[in-house]
């Protein structure tokens, strides 16, 4: 997974209306249903993992024409961009443990409320300003995550795994507001955000292919057109979350909190109804509150002038 960044200059787009936020939040949603299903269907995750950072790449190269020139000059700072490399992989791995052990809803909540991490780093890396609406929105969004990791269904026997879920959860909070400082970091250098997001895509394809020889040749795990179209359409999903999103700014230019506010938001919706409705996820009472309180929290936060 990665954060979509706001293209300071991209190439143009058909001018459209919100159904690019639908379809940037139903691609989201749709990585975290093919991360579910993958132990179904016997898919070994490094290897989705590094084929999605081969599509991603590509279509990204095709799709969006990252401006690489933007990486030659002076300032560019490698030392993100290979963090970057390292942490996205990474943390997609986790991803994928989490919405094993914690489900889709919880997980995807706990993904989109990175942002109050976020915004923590804003306020103390970055200089802005903490207005009444983004505080009161931070401390909803701190008693939504306080929800959220609270496992539900108490008194019932405990899925496997169970007890992993919370670290699991704090590890996808904290990882997606990393994911997003160092996004914004690489931005103020001046460096083009799709062309930053190309680097890391190859970076991390070939880190992840360097990973799956070695456990190859030891004998750990076998390459197969399986795992090879499960990785790809990962990465289309993946970068199809990305692209949306880039279109959805460029369709409404003067209304950016509106986008993010509405992706966020219908990540959020569409996770719990695909979790609860398709895969018989169960929430307590303090799950669904946190929800609620997560949707509050980032409409507060997104539109807070």
């Amino acid at each position: 997974p990665q954060r979509a960044p706001v293209p300071c200059a991209s190439p143009s787009a058909p001018r459209s209306s919100m159904h690019f936020i639908l379809l940037s939040a139903l691609c989201s949603v749709s990585v975290a249903v093919l991360l579910k299903l993958a132990p179904r269907w016997r898919l070994d995750m490094p290897q989705l993992v590094m084929w999605n950072y081969l599509a991603a790449g590509t279509l990204c190269w095709f799709l969006l024409s990252p401006p690489l020139d933007s990486l030659a000059q002076r300032g560019t700072p490698w030392w993100a961009l290979t963090g970057l490399a390292l942490v996205m992989p990474s943390l997609f791995l986790v991803l994928a443990a989490c919405v094993r052990v914690a489900g889709i809803v919880r997980t995807d909540v706990a993904q989109r409320l990175s942002l109050l991490l976020s915004l923590v780093a804003a306020f103390t890396l970055f200089g802005e300003q903490a207005s009444t609406l983004k505080l009161l929105g931070l401390a909803l969004g701190l008693a939504a995550i306080a929800g959220i990791v609270v496992r539900p269904d108490r008194g019932g026997p405990s899925p496997a795994g169970g007890g992993n879920a919370l670290g699991l959860l704090l590890v996808v909070w904290a990882g997606f507001a990393l994911v997003d400082v160092m996004l914004k970091l690489i931005a103020q250098s001046g460096t083009a955000s799709i062309a930053s997001l190309q680097v890391v895509f190859v970076a991390a394809f070939l880190l992840m292919l360097g990973w799956q020889l070695v456990r190859h040749w030891r004998g750990l795990v076998e390459f197969n057109g399986r795992n090879l179209a499960g990785g790809l359409l990962l990465g289309v999903l993946n970068f199809g979350n990305i692209l949306f999103y880039v279109w959805a700014h460029q369709a409404l230019p003067d209304s950016p909190a509106v986008v993010f506010a509405a992706m966020n938001i219908g990540v959020v919706v569409l996770g719990t109804l695909v979790g609860v409705f398709a895969f018989g996820e169960k929430t307590g009472r303090w799950n669904r509150l946190a929800i609620v309180l997560a949707v509050v929290a980032i409409a507060l936060i997104a539109l807070a002038p």
